[in-house]
């Protein structure tokens, strides 16, 4: 299929196409924190499984910084790219490394030292606090080899050699899995066990990322300027990813306060909430694939000056979205029970258990609704109508914390997943109305 599917083909195919591979590729990411899970619960015990749970949002606010800021650093490489000015290109690609070693190493350290306070902080049940500071001390001596792989993968991506990240991300996915069984059920390492097991593979991947870019960059000539680092790139690349880095975050952190409230209902609930949760970011997979795919599908077409285009990619989006969240309801209404014991094990507690099969069975109705979000954000996205974009995630944001945060502890724990629906109604609705007005357009 040609490079200009995109702008060529029938919506219903283009969009599929270019979704198919995105897919694959984020649900091979949630596994490795679902397989985590799965290992500790079941191989260790219910209070590990909590533990690996109460550090998830803060370890995603990382995260979410380091896809930032290779969003940032891809962009100017990419514009050096496209002009052929290699030189300038190789002087970006260095300055973005050296600044996000020093970042990492930076957070990395604070995080060493506070790892154990921060988890007080979050509110993580006493008898899974040590084992949750040690996951996630162990967490933060991998941070530069989490930041060296998003980086690599943003700029393989600004030069069109998608595969390359994408097979990357399938072997150390696999590689962690097979760590995580040998390091806890053979080796007997508990939570330590996975949090070494996704080091080492995060830390091979990044390896073989940066010798594999090496190779690249020698196709290009110009060697650019001297030194690993320059100023004027530094700023150029800052004014792009500070914003993509605060715009990726901000969800985690708001996630993260969420997760404060959840913890402090204790470690059975926390773990049953925890198992939901890994459930739920792979049924949320496709839904933002397919909002990822409208970005880039708007953005194609707007530039081709297809604007009916759109709408009729928008329209066909609908169908897909439902036809999603239909065969996600089914499962998760069928299989809830099975899901969790895959945590949870044999051994797993009735509270923990409850916890969880609740949290899907009720969430499981309202994925239409994030679905419906997520193209309707990635069309306003990939038009540059940024601002309603930000306003409707910044408002969907403050509803989930706000009623989690003054409903869940006065009423109980299943006020922090109701919130979530309504967050993402909120959300649909001020995009929509944005969408309606063909502001978008102009």
């Amino acid at each position: 299929m040609g490079k200009e599917y995109l702008i060529q083909e029938k919506p219903l195919k283009a969009l599929i196409v270019f979704a198919i591979p995105m897919i694959i590729g984020n649900l091979f990411q949630q596994f490795y924190t679902m397989v985590d899970s799965v290992v500790v619960g079941r191989f260790v015990g219910e209070q590990a499984l909590a533990a690996v749970g109460a550090s998830y949002s803060l370890t995603t606010v990382f995260i979410s910084v380091a896809i930032g800021g290779g969003v940032g650093a891809s962009v100017i490489t990419s514009q050096y790219f496209g002009a052929r000015e290699y030189g300038k290109m190789k002087s970006s690609v260095r300055t973005a490394l050296a600044a996000f070693a020093v970042l990492s190493m930076v957070l990395g350290m604070f995080g060493l030292l506070f790892s154990r306070q921060i988890m007080i902080w979050l509110n993580t049940p006493e008898e899974a606090l040590s084992s949750a500071a040690e996951y996630l001390r162990i967490y933060f001596l991998g941070l530069p080899f989490l930041f060296m792989y998003n980086i690599l993968s943003s700029m393989f991506n600004a030069l069109g050699k998608s595969k390359i990240p994408l097979c990357l991300l399938i072997f150390s996915s696999v590689f962690n899995m097979i760590l995580d069984v040998i390091l806890v059920k053979n080796a007997g390492m508990g939570v330590a066990g996975v949090a070494w097991a996704t080091l080492i593979a995060q830390g091979i991947s990044a390896a073989c990322s940066a010798m594999l870019f090496l190779r690249e960059m020698k196709q290009y000539e110009g060697r650019g300027t001297e030194g690993i680092f320059n100023k004027t790139e530094f700023f150029n690349m800052t004014g792009i990813a500070l914003p993509s880095i605060l715009q990726q975050s901000t969800v985690s952190i708001g996630m993260m306060l969420v997760q404060s409230v959840v913890n402090s209902f204790g470690a059975q609930m926390l773990a049953g909430f925890s198992a939901g949760m890994r459930v739920e970011s792979i049924c949320v997979v496709p839904m933002a694939a397919m909002g990822n795919v409208m970005s880039s599908y708007t953005a194609q077409n707007i530039g081709a000056g297809r604007y009916d285009r759109v709408r009729a990619g928008y329209r066909t989006g609908y169908a897909i979205v439902f036809s999603f969240a239909a065969v996600l309801c089914l499962w998760l209404e069928t299989c809830s029970g099975p899901l969790i014991r895959m945590f949870l094990g044999d051994k797993g507690s009735l509270g923990a258990f409850q916890t969880g099969t609740d949290y899907l069975r009720f969430i499981g109705w309202f994925f239409a609704l994030i679905g419906l979000k997520m193209i309707t954000d990635g069309l306003l996205r990939g038009a540059g109508d940024m601002k309603m974009f930000t306003i409707a995630n910044l408002v969907n944001l403050g509803i989930r914390v706000v009623i989690a945060v003054t409903c869940a502890p006065r009423w109980g724990i299943a006020f922090v997943w109701m919130a979530v629906p309504v967050g993402w109604l909120a959300n649909y609705l001020i995009s929509y109305r944005e969408y309606r007005t063909g502001r978008w357009q102009l």
